[in-house]
């Protein structure tokens, strides 16, 4: 049933999202004035009323009732205040429920519900919202959030190693960066998606300058869009083998990055330090288990499954490297019995260890898993991933022909 004042708000909203008129939706079936005293509360629509005005809107009846979780507007303010989950949950029942908001409404909660997807790890989910979100960008027409939206949605499809289709939107978030004077912030987050996913599609003397573009653009600032600037320079350095430049960048951010500005990137940089420190040449396992031991008691407070996953191959791939080979296979076996939260480069990176366990003991079908895993990266356009695992596995057969060598001399 409809009742006043409420039919009346829904109305001229419904109205005013289609850029329409008193006069114009009236037409010749309904009075003017008739229809602003529907608006007004001031009278009772009747069902004659409601199914003309649905016609004329191409709606139906049911859609003049307010959503059961309140409007849209609401369920945003909710979620700026609170952040909790049943205020995303209302959230995304208001979304799902309403069609008929300010696209730019819209914009705002798709935004948000990708955000938590993200948090949560479920970057699949991330994705679904983030398309249509890209979608309705367009059709606002508004620069910046173009920008924003395919600058989120290319570091989503990097995540889930979809490389090709990650630097189409990242290439095309940079074309119209340059062509409108958009802000630093919007301006540097776009260039952290650019590089990353231009290193992991193996384009790396591009990724190497936006990087050093992106250094200067965020030079003097110590916030968080500095210390992933600073992280995703060291990634590339470390990439190309520049090891020392690598450190160095990280160890600044560590240095000058306080945990109390944003304790997820603060525990994401010491995961990235451990696994630059076993990386490095000659690796550092000591300072990849200082990393480790700083970023266990953060996970108090910031416990996502993708960041304890990550810890947890951190661990793995530490314990492998320190010849502790029973205690990385515990640890694979733990990260196997739960629901993966981790991007794309993390599970091959598992896999990447499972296979190389298996060639440790003598089983040669660790050697074809490598291979398959380097081929696939390969068509996947993956081309820095199928590099390091090309490489890991001649490493690989090096170390099995080294062990089989003694033992068959009788040494």
């Amino acid at each position: 049933m409809l009742h006043q004042p409420a039919f009346g708000r829904r109305l001229r909203k419904l109205r005013q999202a289609r850029g329409l008129s008193q006069t114009a939706l009236a037409g010749d079936g309904m009075s003017t004035g008739y229809l602003s005293r529907l608006e007004s509360g001031a009278r009772q629509p009747t069902e004659r009323a409601v199914a003309y005005l649905a016609e004329r809107l191409a709606l139906q009846a049911a859609d003049f009732e307010e959503p059961a979780g309140g409007s849209l507007a609401h369920a945003l303010t909710l979620v700026a205040s609170t952040g909790s989950d049943a205020a995303m949950e209302t959230l995304r029942e208001a979304l799902a429920a309403e069609g008929h908001e300010a696209p730019v409404l819209r914009w705002q909660a798709l935004w948000q519900l990708a955000r938590q997807r993200r948090v949560q790890g479920d970057h699949t989910g991330e994705r679904d919202y983030l398309e249509e979100l890209v979608r309705l960008g367009d059709a606002v027409g508004l620069v910046a959030l173009r920008v924003r939206g395919l600058t989120r949605l290319a570091r989503c499809l990097r995540s889930l190693g979809e490389i090709t289709a990650a630097l189409d939107a990242a290439v095309t978030a940079h074309h119209l960066a340059r062509e409108d004077g958009l802000e630093t912030q919007d301006r540097a987050t776009m260039l952290l998606a650019l590089v990353s996913v231009e290193a992991e599609a193996g384009r790396m003397p591009d990724a190497r300058g936006h990087a050093d573009e992106l250094v200067e653009l965020v030079a003097g600032r110590s916030d968080a869009l500095w210390a992933e600037a600073m992280w995703t320079a060291a990634a590339v350095r470390q990439r190309q083998g520049d090891h020392t430049a690598a450190q160095a960048y990280l160890e600044e951010a560590l240095e000058k990055f306080a945990s109390g500005e944003d304790l997820v990137l603060w525990l994401r940089l010491r995961l990235t330090a451990g696994q630059l420190h076993l990386q490095k040449l000659p690796p550092d396992p000591a300072a990849a288990q200082r990393c480790v031991t700083a970023a266990e008691p953060a996970l108090a407070f910031v416990g996502t499954p993708g960041l304890r996953q990550e810890l947890t191959a951190l661990k793995a791939d530490l314990a492998f490297l320190t010849a502790r080979y029973d205690e990385a296979r515990v640890l694979l076996g733990e990260l196997a019995e739960v629901e993966s939260r981790m991007t794309y480069r993390g599970r091959v990176r598992l896999d990447i260890l499972r296979h190389r366990l298996r060639i440790r003991s003598g089983d040669d079908g660790g050697v074809q898993g490598l291979r398959a895993l380097a081929e696939q990266a390969q068509a996947d356009a993956n081309i820095d991933l199928a590099a390091e695992i090309w490489r890991i596995l001649a490493e690989s057969l090096a170390e099995s022909a080294a062990q089989r060598g003694p033992a068959a001399s009788g040494v």
